[in-house]
C-alpha cells in the first residue's frame, strides 16, 4: 500500500515546527543570561519578546495569503532565511535596541512562515483525520520545547550565550530549507484528494466556504478572533518567564530549564491527545476543555512553591495552551471550509496571535512593581475564563449567498 503524500508533508511540517519553536522557547535561557551580562530590567528585555510574539503572528496575514498564492515550499525556505539569520545575529549584540531589531522584528517575520504556512497548509490535506494530523504535525512544537531547552543549555554552558546563538542560527537556517523542498500545497496538486480518499472528502458539516471579505463580515470570525486574542494574551508568560520564576523560588536555571521540558512534555501530550479527540468530540467542545485545562495550569503556578509543584503546573498549562493552539487552524477550517484556509488562518493569527506580545512584558512589568508573578498568573486565568464564555457563543456561520 503507498504511503499517502499528505504525512509526507505532516512529517516536513512537524519537523519545521520542532526546530523553530525549540528555538524560540529556549529564549528563557538566553533572557536569563542577557539580564546577567547587561543589566537590563526585566521588563525592557521582556518588551523584546513582545515584539517579537507581536510580529510573528502579525506577519502571519501575508505569510497566509503567500502561502495560497506561492505554496508553503518557498515560503518556509523564506522563513528559514531570515529567522536563521536573526537569531546569528543575536551573537553580536550590545546595546538594547539591537534585540528587538534582531529578534523582535526580523525573527518575528522568519517565525511567521514557520506556524502559519504549516498549519494552513495541513488542514488542506485532511478533513476526516484534519484534527488528529494537525496534533501531530504541532506536537513538533512541543517536542521542540521538550528538547531543545537543554540543549541551548549545554550549548550556553560550552560555548557561551553568543556562541549558542550562532549555532541556533546556522541550524535553522540550513534545516528549514533542506524540509521546505518536501513540502506540496494540497492533495490536488498531486492529483489526490484529502486524507488519500478515491473521491474528494465532504467538509465538516457547517462549514461554508465563503470569500474571506464576506468571512469577515461574519460574527463567527470575530467571535473566534476575540477567543484566541483573549487566551493569547497570556500565552507566551510562563515560556519567558519560567527560568527567572524558578530562581526566585530558589531553584536553578538548570531547574527551570526542566520545567520548560515539562512544559514542552505536556503540549505533546496535549496537541496529540486533543487533536484527535476533537475529531470524535467535535471542534468546539475540545477548545473549551484545553481552555479549561490552562485556566487550571495558571492557577497552579500561584501554588508552585516545590520543584514538583512547580513541574506538574507546567505540564498541565502545557497541555491546555498547546491543545489550544493546535485546534486554532482546524477550528478556522471547519467553519469556513479549507480554499481559503491559508488566508483565513494568517488573518485570524494577525488578529489574535499578535495580542500574545502584551503578556511578556505585563508580566515583567508587574513582577518590577510587585516583586512577585501572582497577579501575572491570575490575570492569565482571568482571560482564559473570558475566552471560553465568547467561545460558547460561537456558531459556524451558514453559507452565503453571492
Amino acid at each position: 500500500m503507498r504511503l499517502f503524500y499528505g504525512w509526507i508533508v505532516a512529517a516536513g511540517a512537524f519537523l519545521v515546527l520542532l526546530v523553530a519553536y525549540g528555538a524560540q522557547y529556549s529564549f528563557g535561557l538566553f533572557f536569563s543570561e542577557l539580564v546577567a551580562e547587561f543589566g537590563w530590567s526585566r521588563a525592557a528585555l521582556s518588551g523584546v519578546f513582545s515584539l517579537y510574539a507581536f510580529a510573528y503572528p502579525a506577519f502571519g496575514f501575508p505569510a497566509g495569503r503567500l502561502t495560497d498564492l506561492w505554496g508553503p515550499r518557498v515560503v518556509i525556505a523564506l522563513g528559514g532565511i531570515l529567522l536563521g539569520l536573526a537569531l546569528a545575529g543575536m551573537a553580536l549584540v550590545s546595546a538594547l535596541w539591537q534585540p528587538y531589531v534582531l529578534y523582535g522584528l526580523i525573527a518575528g517575520m522568519g517565525m511567521s512562515t514557520a506556524w502559519v504556512p504549516c498549519n494552513a497548509t495541513i488542514v488542506k490535506w485532511f478533513v476526516r483525520r484534519r484534527g488528529a494530523a494537525v496534533g501531530l504535525v504541532t506536537s513538533g512544537a512541543s517536542v521542540g520545547t521538550f528538547a531543545v531547552p537543554p540543549i541551548a543549555y549545554l550549548l550556553i554552558a560550552a560555548l557561551g550565550w553568543r556562541g549558542a546563538y550562532v549555532a541556533f542560527g546556522a541550524t535553522i537556517l540550513v534545516v528549514l530549507n533542506l524540509i521546505a523542498l518536501v513540502m506540496r500545497p494540497d492533495p490536488e496538486s498531486l492529483g489526490l484528494h484529502p486524507d488519500g480518499a478515491r473521491v474528494p472528502a465532504p467538509e465538516p458539516a457547517g462549514a461554508a466556504p465563503i470569500p474571506v471579505g464576506r468571512a469577515m463580515r461574519t460574527s463567527a470570525f470575530w467571535l473566534i478572533a476575540g477567543t484566541f486574542m483573549a487566551v493569547w494574551i497570556p500565552v507566551f508568560i510562563p515560556l519567558v518567564h519560567m527560568v527567572v520564576f524558578a530562581r526566585d523560588l530558589g531553584f536553578s536555571a538548570l531547574a527551570g530549564a526542566a520545567a520548560l521540558s515539562a512544559l514542552g512534555v505536556g503540549s505533546t501530550v496535549g496537541r496529540i491527545a486533543m487533536g484527535a479527540l476533537s475529531d470524535v468530540l467535535g471542534r468546539k467542545p475540545a477548545v473549551m476543555i484545553a481552555m479549561a485545562v490552562q485556566v487550571v495550569g495558571f492557577v497552579a503556578f500561584t501554588r508552585a512553591g516545590t520543584l514538583p509543584a512547580l513541574y506538574t503546573a507546567a505540564f498541565i498549562y502545557g497541555f491546555g495552551y498547546a491543545a489550544i493552539s493546535t485546534l486554532f487552524a482546524p477550528t478556522i477550517a471547519d467553519f469556513f471550509g479549507r480554499a481559503r484556509a491559508g488566508t483565513l488562518v494568517g488573518v485570524l493569527f494577525a488578529l489574535s496571535g499578535s495580542a500574545s506580545g502584551l503578556g511578556p512584558i505585563l508580566a515583567g512589568l508587574i513582577y518590577d512593581r510587585t516583586g512577585s508573578y501572582t497577579l501575572a498568573w491570575e490575570l492569565g486565568a482571568a482571560l482564559n475564563l473570558l475566552g471560553l464564555a465568547l467561545f460558547a457563543a460561537c456558531r459556524p456561520p451558514r453559507a452565503i449567498r453571492p
